[in-house]
């Protein structure tokens, strides 16, 4: 029983989470592009990559938290 509320309450911690850190991470690119700037961080091609190759692990973090509250999980120990 206190397994399937842990699992449950990391399902909910993940969906909150992976939503929230995708945004924070296009906030942050938003805040640093900046086409005068001269450092890596105002460049706008690390920050596409870095959120095209975070994007897919956030979306299986939400779908996996998904999984984890709907109790696809709950059979296993």
């Amino acid at each position: 029983m206190m397994m399937q509320q842990i699992k449950k309450m990391s399902g909910i911690l993940m969906m909150i989470l992976a939503p929230a850190l995708l945004f924070l991470l296009i906030y942050g690119a938003w805040a640093n592009i900046n086409p005068l700037g001269k450092d890596d961080i105002n460049k706008p091609i690390p920050w596409v990559i870095i959120i095209g190759v975070f994007t897919p692990i956030a979306i299986g973090l939400f779908i996996f938290g998904y999984y984890a509250i709907t109790g696809a999980y709950d059979d296993q120990q």
